[in-house]
């Protein structure tokens, strides 16, 4: 694996699942719950970090089988593996422009009282888990030609980012930061994503990443 050929899809995939774990679906429930159950805020960053664990499990279990799927067919394709990437990419940033261009952001987060903590947690982290990052899959495609230690190296980028938005947006609500600048950034992210598909795939495509 060269090192300097996987940065930039590391990089990419980092600013991919920050952005992801900083809409508000992804930290605002643990925080009204929290409220709700009078729960500390230990507690509550506890909770939020099991549930992305979760988020991040079940992603990369997705992208096990998109990597194991892609190990298997490159030795068929060869130099045209690359291209059918690239361009397997640059058709998904297509598809985030457009939804872009139609998405107005997530909806409301609304959540309500548990009648256990038990049954709170359950719900937050079963919730979020069924929830996989799907926008980083494709950053998994473009690292199959690294194999698996690729995989591993992008999982590990996957479950930092992940970590690191969720506990940090969860600990400055939790601190009375009321206005956190987020919404922009809901609504846009489906563009955002988009043109960032669009340069990887073009990077995948002509220039080897």
């Amino acid at each position: 694996m060269n090192p300097t050929l996987l940065a930039p899809i590391a990089v990419t995939g980092f600013a991919v699942a920050f952005l992801h774990a900083a809409l508000p679906t992804h930290w605002l429930p643990f925080v009204l719950v929290g409220r709700g159950q009078h729960w500390s805020a230990s507690k509550t960053l506890s909770v939020t970090a099991l549930a992305g664990l979760g988020h991040v499990a079940f992603t990369i279990l997705l992208g096990l089988g998109l990597v194991g799927a892609g190990l298997a067919v490159q030795p068929r394709l060869g130099d045209y593996f690359g291209w059918g990437v690239g361009a397997l990419m640059m058709g998904l940033g297509l598809f985030y422009l457009w939804r872009g261009r139609h998405d107005h952001g997530e909806g409301d987060v609304t959540t309500r009282r548990y009648a256990s903590d038990r049954a709170a947690i359950l719900a937050l982290v079963v919730l979020l888990t069924l929830s996989p990052c799907e926008a980083f899959l494709p950053i998994y495609l473009a690292g199959v030609k690294h194999g698996w230690t690729g995989f591993a190296a992008l999982s590990a980028v996957l479950m930092t980012a992940t970590a690191t938005g969720m506990l940090l947006f969860t600990t400055l609500s939790l601190a009375g930061v009321r206005r956190l600048g987020l919404e922009k950034v809901a609504r846009y992210e489906s563009t955002i994503l988009g043109l960032a598909l669009i340069a990887m795939g073009a990077g995948v495509a002509f220039l080897e990443l």
